[in-house]
C-alpha cells in the first residue's frame, strides 16, 4: 500500500502542485525524487531545458513520515487532493541518472556578489531577448539546431555579478516560479513593497541558488548542455 503525505495545509499541496506542473510543461515524463523526515518532504526535479537540479520543499503534518523514493511527477501530482491537504506517494520509477547524484545536504556557506532580484530578472529579460535577437539574424542556410545552441550555450553560461552562478539558473528558477517579482507587506502594516529574499551558497563544486519558493542547485564543473529555446 502506497504512503500517504499529509500536508500542513492546502497553500503546501497547491505550490507543489504548480511546482509539479512546471516540470510537466518541460518534460511529460518527468520524474522526481521525493524524501521526507521530520515533518518536510523535499522534491527534487530536472528540467531538461535547463540542465539545473529544481528543489521545492513543503512542510508535512506527519513527523513519523520517512521516505526516499523515484516517481512519476504527473502520477504524484494525479495524486494531491488540495481539499484533503493530502496525496499519495506513486509507485517507484527506474530513477534516471541526475536522482542518484543529489547536492549535499550541509556544508553550504553564503556567496556574495549576488545581483538584487530585480536586476537577475532584467538580465534573464535581456538575454531571452538577445537570443530572439540573434536567431532572427541568422541566415536561413544557418538557422540550425546546432547553430542555436551555440548562441544559447554562449549567452546562458554567462555568470551573475561576481560570482559562478550561470545565467541559466536565474531562467530556471524564474521559469519554475522560485523566482517572483517584489511582493508587498501586507497593507495593514502600512509598510513599502520589499524584495523577497535571494541568496546563493555553495558546498564544494556546487552552488545553489535559495528564495522562499524553492531552489535551484547545479556543480559548478561539467555543467552540460542547456535550452536553446526561451520559456
Amino acid at each position: 500500500m502506497s504512503a500517504v503525505l499529509r500536508f500542513d495545509d492546502t497553500r503546501e499541496v497547491a505550490d507543489l502542485a504548480a511546482f509539479l506542473g512546471r516540470l510537466i510543461h518541460y518534460d511529460r515524463a518527468a520524474a522526481v525524487r521525493l524524501q521526507a523526515g521530520g515533518g518536510a518532504l523535499a522534491v527534487f526535479g530536472r528540467p531538461p531545458s535547463f540542465e539545473v537540479l529544481a528543489i521545492r520543499t513543503a512542510r508535512l503534518g506527519d513527523d513519523a513520515l520517512v521516505l526516499d523514493v523515484t516517481v512519476s511527477a504527473g502520477e504524484l501530482l494525479e495524486s494531491l487532493d488540495e481539499t484533503a491537504c493530502a496525496g499519495r506517494v506513486p509507485a517507484a520509477v527506474t530513477g534516471p541518472p541526475w536522482a542518484g547524484v543529489l547536492p549535499p545536504r550541509g556544508g553550504w556557506q553564503p556567496v556574495p556578489g549576488l545581483p538584487e532580484p530585480d536586476r537577475m530578472r532584467g538580465a534573464v529579460a535581456a538575454a531571452v531577448a538577445e537570443f530572439r535577437a540573434r536567431d532572427e539574424a541568422l541566415p536561413e542556410q544557418r538557422r540550425t539546431r546546432a547553430e542555436r545552441e551555440l548562441i544559447g550555450r554562449e549567452i546562458w553560461s554567462r555568470t551573475l555579478g561576481s560570482t559562478e552562478l550561470p545565467l541559466r539558473a536565474v531562467h530556471a528558477a524564474q521559469s519554475l516560479g522560485f523566482l517572483r517579482p517584489v511582493r508587498a507587506l501586507a497593507a495593514s502594516a502600512g509598510a513599502a513593497a520589499a524584495p523577497d529574499p535571494v541568496t546563493l551558497f555553495a558546498s564544494g563544486p556546487w552552488l545553489r541558488l535559495r528564495t522562499p519558493y524553492g531552489s535551484i542547485a547545479l556543480r559548478r564543473a561539467g555543467l552540460g548542455g542547456l535550452t536553446v529555446t526561451p520559456a
